[in-house]
């Protein structure tokens, strides 16, 4: 059993590090359009922002993705949401123009994001209000809410109640757009 561990870790770290494959924008956890003027030969990329617990900021494009030209000025996007991005948090899915191709969202880049807040629970039950501390303005970020194990989508264009948020485990309409 010993010897066998070695083996192991060896091929899990070796199958993490093959190249994932890309698949059509539908066949992701997340999928939508990129919609609006980017200029000239965009690179667009996606990134998962936002915060949570024990990860204070998250902000990161080396998840899965795929987004692929439907016209000049609208793309179709499929994104992996990690299984469990941390113990809770409150999420966007953000579109960038990777302007240095360094495959991540760099303040100053051109970007879209929407209303709609992806909320990771790892229990269902209330979330408290998230509050934006008084050092960067104050306010609530976020009501509380009642929601389910894993992913939510709470839409802040539409009024909290029965639906609002709701869970997913496969949401195809998330539209960003400029």
């Amino acid at each position: 059993m010993r010897a066998a561990l070695p083996a192991l870790l060896l091929l899990s770290l070796l199958s993490a590090c093959r190249p994932q494959e890309v698949r059509p924008p539908d066949a992701y956890a997340l999928s939508g359009t990129i919609a609006g003027d980017w200029g000239a030969a965009p690179r667009l990329r996606l990134a998962l922002v936002g915060t949570g617990v024990p990860v204070a900021v998250t902000n990161t494009s080396a998840i899965g993705q795929n987004v692929v030209s439907s016209d000049p000025n609208t793309w179709q996007f499929g994104f992996d949401l990690p299984g469990i991005p941390a113990v809770a948090g409150v999420y966007q899915v953000i579109a960038f123009d990777d302007a240095n191709n360094n495959a991540r969202y760099d303040v100053g880049e051109t970007f879209a994001r929407n209303r709609q807040w992806l909320v990771y629970s790892p229990v269902s039950g209330t979330v408290d209000t998230v509050e934006i501390p008084e050092f960067l303005g104050g306010g609530e970020l976020l009501p509380a809410m009642t929601v389910t194990r894993g992913w939510n989508l709470y839409d802040r264009s539409v009024a909290l109640g029965a639906g609002n948020p709701s869970p997913f485990t496969r949401l195809t309409s998330y539209t960003l757009s400029r």
